[in-house]
């Protein structure tokens, strides 16, 4: 009996241990099942989270100084969100610009033209390798001397003034005055500009005019040079200066989107082939809303999304 007894008491014993062992295998079972068949310890484990990788490297932007203030301030806005990229732009012109970017020197290259009107001939091929990216629209407007005695000229005169067939400035309805031409050089995307939609053709350079790589050279010396005619982009204008009309059309931002002011170019920031992964970070911020609406606009450049008219490396302008 005391047998007996024994044997029925281990046989309890060792059902209530396999029934236990049911309900935990049932229990991981379960949590296996409800987790897409993952265990109960991972279920129960942190989720890691892999942060992006900080954006990191050096950029080297060179050319048009009538888009260098933009690119500046951006740069500098970026620079601050992204400790570990540092931004350099320099000057030089969109003909320099564009050289560099297509030699590789630099690893943007600002312009105010298609790469396709300054890159030609022998440099056409290097031309086809770069990539546009288009992130403002610039108008150009002619600048005088406060003294000068004019509020605006026509295209003929100012075909006139810039060929040298008018050298005082009460030829064109101004004081008694000589006329000196504050110029670019050929390289500069902005006389590209001007003499594309301005005058409508080329120019050479007259005797006794003056050129200047910068434009911000270029306002310095007409507001103080007596008698002095240039032009400008409008991000560079004030009251140090006077800003002509163009065939009575102010060189307004409302005129140049409604396509009534027509000295005005897309400004371009290419890049040889597709840009490196810290290069496309900051031509992306480029376009943000933040600096389209804030940057672009506060300098006197158009978000090109704004223009009512467009323009194509030829110079046609149609309407939207």
């Amino acid at each position: 009996m005391q047998f007996k007894k024994s044997w029925v008491m281990t046989l309890a014993l060792t059902s209530v241990l396999a029934l236990s062992a049911c309900g935990n295998n049932n229990g991981t079972n379960n949590a296996a099942t409800n987790n897409g068949g993952t265990n109960a310890g991972a279920t129960n484990a942190p989720t890691e989270t892999t942060a992006p990788a900080a954006i990191s490297g050096s950029i080297l932007a060179s050319g048009s100084t009538a888009l260098q203030p933009l690119v500046e301030m951006a740069a500098e806005k970026f620079m601050e969100a992204n400790a570990d990229v540092d931004i350099q732009v320099q000057g030089g012109g969109s003909g320099t610009g564009l050289t560099q970017v297509a030699e590789k020197q630099v690893d943007i290259g600002n312009s105010d033209v298609f790469a396709e009107e300054k890159l030609k001939d022998a440099d056409a091929e290097k031309a086809k390798a770069l990539v546009d990216h288009q992130v403002a629209v610039v108008a150009i407007a002619a600048v005088s001397n406060p003294d000068a005695g004019v509020d605006g000229l026509t295209k003929q005169q100012l075909v006139d003034i810039f060929t040298g067939k008018v050298k005082n400035w009460s030829e064109v309805g101004g004081a008694d005055q000589k006329i000196q031409i504050i110029n670019r050089p050929g390289s500069s995307g902005t006389r590209a500009t001007f003499e594309s939609f301005a005058l409508g053709q080329k120019t050479e350079d007259q005797g006794g005019s003056i050129q200047e790589d910068s434009s911000g050279t270029v306002k310095k010396l007409v507001g103080e040079t007596p008698g002095a005619i240039g032009y400008l982009a409008l991000s560079y204008l004030d009251d140090s200066i006077k800003v002509l009309t163009y065939d009575g059309v102010e060189p307004s931002v409302d005129n140049v989107i409604a396509g009534k002011y027509p000295v005005w170019a897309y400004e371009h920031m290419y890049t040889n082939g597709e840009p490196t992964e810290v290069v496309k970070a900051f031509l992306d911020f480029m376009m943000t809303e933040e600096v389209q609406t804030g940057e672009v606009v506060e300098l006197g450049y158009i978000p090109a999304s704004q223009m009512q008219v467009a323009r194509d490396v030829e110079g046609n302008v149609t309407t939207k």
